[in-house]
């Protein structure tokens, strides 16, 4: 057993973190190094409490490994350090100064079997636990955000219909971060699991009608469920789906 926080969790809960290799020379530093960086500035808010790390590969390791998450290993301790420490031969480069947290790692391994995306997208990211590590299909299962978006997730599979989980969207000059994002053959949709303390907030009201408004403009399609509608009557929340991606002429494949 581990202790998280004020918590005690099993092995298989252990928080973990799935983060992207974007080039591969960056992958023989991991592989040979046994160490991982990111910026401080841009980290994810439980960084300091993973217990384990696996590895996103983009387009470039080619179609052996790209898309997938194959290895993970284990944390020894993240250290803070400056970036020209980490690469003393870029001492041009514009980040040299800035902080980064250098994860050690013990050794790596691969998972008993790949966890591919199905579809191209953007990851930086993913909170997982070790558990979603070792029973996720595809990268979608992986992501460990709130209790009512995994009900909602759940239930969303339930009704055939897989959603993408945390996807970035740019348009204009904003990027936005979907909970769910749902393909359709004639728009997409993006749903929205807000918690009752946070949305109900004045400032966050507001935000969340001028976020509607811009992905409304570029012909989205906006569903927004609250805690209590999930909770306590997901499956109307679920004709709600369903009806609009109808109406959307179906799923796009």
């Amino acid at each position: 057993m581990k202790k998280y926080g004020n918590t005690i969790l099993n092995k298989s809960e252990a928080p973990a973190l799935v983060g992207i290799v974007p080039r591969k020379n960056l992958w023989d530093v991991v592989r040979n190094q046994r160490w991982y960086h990111i910026p401080v500035e841009s980290s994810p808010r439980n960084l300091l409490e993973i217990k384990y790390l696996s590895f996103y590969f983009p387009s470039v390791f080619g179609e052996k490994f790209q898309y997938q998450v194959i290895h993970y290993a284990p944390v020894f301790k993240i250290d803070t350090v400056k970036r020209i420490q980490l690469f003393p031969d870029e001492p041009l480069n514009p980040r040299a100064d800035k902080d980064y947290y250098q994860i050690h790692l013990g050794g790596i391994k691969e998972l008993p079997r790949p966890i591919p995306s199905k579809r191209f997208r953007r990851i930086v990211h993913i909170p997982t636990t070790l558990q979603r590590l070792f029973s996720a299909e595809e990268i979608n299962d992986l992501y460990d955000t709130s209790p009512i978006e995994d009900k909602m997730y759940k239930g969303l599979r339930r009704k055939n219909i897989n959603p993408e989980r945390q996807m970035f969207v740019y348009l204009g000059y904003q990027t936005y971060c979907l909970d769910f994002c749902i393909y359709c053959k004639k728009a997409n949709i993006d749903v929205e699991c807000d918690g009752e303390r946070y949305h109900a907030l004045p400032d966050a009201f507001t935000k969340d009608r001028i976020r509607n408004n811009q992905l409304e403009s570029f012909g989205w399609h906006v569903l927004r469920f609250s805690g209590k509608d999930i909770h306590r009557n997901l499956e109307n929340s679920l004709v709600t789906v369903e009806r609009t991606i109808s109406n959307l002429k179906g799923l796009k494949k």
